[in-house]
């Protein structure tokens, strides 16, 4: 189904488009290619929408929250905002403290109108034009973003990109979940989160590695055994203190690299990746803005789990590197998996 969402500022008109497969719905707009609404069904077979958003395409332009997002060409943050390829340093946006990139600068790619290429019952694939010099960064390219949902339960975003030069490719998603229902969120910290990753990347106050891939043990950031994300939150801890919560990069050490669960409702998600990342955010900038339904989205009112390279890898070179040479493929598919 293909239905109008609105105007958008410059007068183009935006639409909404929906998907449907596995028990689940997906809703998708060619603005910014964002997932604005995903329904899944409780232990009882109750269906919510379980994630963030607005209800104008104008509301998710003027936000910073990049709910439901598709973020690129490089997710998460650069230090310095400029980083050096084959030699040429490229000057990118300081829209972070006025000091760091923060999701590739001032016009990302949530506030773009995408092409929809393909809109099947299950699926829907989007491409954007990205020129040489676009945000900064080299080459001319082409990017799709696939959504797709499986008979297994599975939403499926899956990246895939071509430049006719080395650049950067780092995309991820920026939704936020809540599995009690985007209608609940003073419920979002009673949820229970597990991770096995070992270790996670520290961190300055600016939330720019220092180079440290530090040991959970022994940490509030230790989720290998599942816990509400809330239980550590007040502890008196550096990483937790510097970033005002959870905003931190895991190690992906295994699949699934998540596990989200509603305790009441019995909601259960996992996220399955090929990235050697996940971004753990709880939502330390929600401040009360009014979301879908007339939702006021209270702090720390979803979470998001975005798989990426890992934040400013792009200036750690002993860290997997998010570059894609002249004329190769970038592809990368991240799976939410309902049970």
């Amino acid at each position: 189904m293909k239905e109008l969402f609105g105007l958008r500022s410059d007068g183009r008109s935006a639409y909404l488009y929906t998907i449907t497969g596995g028990g689940l719905t997906a809703v998708v707009s060619d603005h910014g290619a964002t997932l604005i609404r995903l329904y899944a069904p409780d232990a009882k077979g109750n269906v919510e929408d379980v994630i963030l958003g607005f209800d104008k395409p104008d509301d998710y332009t003027a936000s910073t929250t990049y709910f439901g997002a598709t973020v690129g060409r490089n997710a998460n943050r650069v230090g310095g905002a400029k980083f050096s390829l084959n030699g040429v340093t490229y000057k990118i946006d300081a829209n972070d403290n006025e000091v760091n990139n923060l999701h590739s600068g001032f016009d990302p790619y949530k506030n773009r109108l995408w092409e929809v290429v393909s809109h099947e019952t299950n699926s829907i694939r989007l491409h954007l034009s990205s020129p040489d010099g676009d945000q900064g960064f080299p080459g001319n390219a082409d990017i799709y973003v696939t959504y797709k949902l499986d008979n297994e339960g599975c939403l499926c975003i899956i990246y895939d990109g071509l430049c006719d030069q080395d650049t950067v490719f780092n995309m991820t998603n920026h939704t936020y979940f809540n599995l009690a229902g985007h209608k609940n969120p003073q419920k979002a910290m009673s949820q229970i989160l597990s991770m096995p990753a070992r270790h996670f990347t520290a961190c300055d106050a600016l939330s720019i590695p220092t180079g440290e891939n530090r040991s959970v043990e022994g940490s509030p950031m230790d989720f290998r055994q599942p816990k509400a994300i809330g239980r550590d939150l007040g502890e008196k801890y550096d990483a937790l203190e510097l970033q005002g919560g959870y905003d931190h990069n895991f190690e992906v050490y295994t699949n699934p690299c998540a596990t989200l669960s509603d305790p009441v409702s019995g909601r259960t998600m996992e996220v399955y990746t090929d990235c050697c990342g996940i971004q753990f955010y709880s939502g330390n900038f929600l401040m009360g803005e009014t979301g879908k339904d007339g939702v006021s989205y209270i702090h720390r009112g979803g979470i998001c789990l975005e798989t990426q390279f890992y934040p400013d890898a792009i200036n750690h070179p002993d860290w997997a590197q998010p570059i894609t040479k002249a004329g190769q493929p970038y592809h990368s598919e991240t799976k939410y998996k309902f049970l």
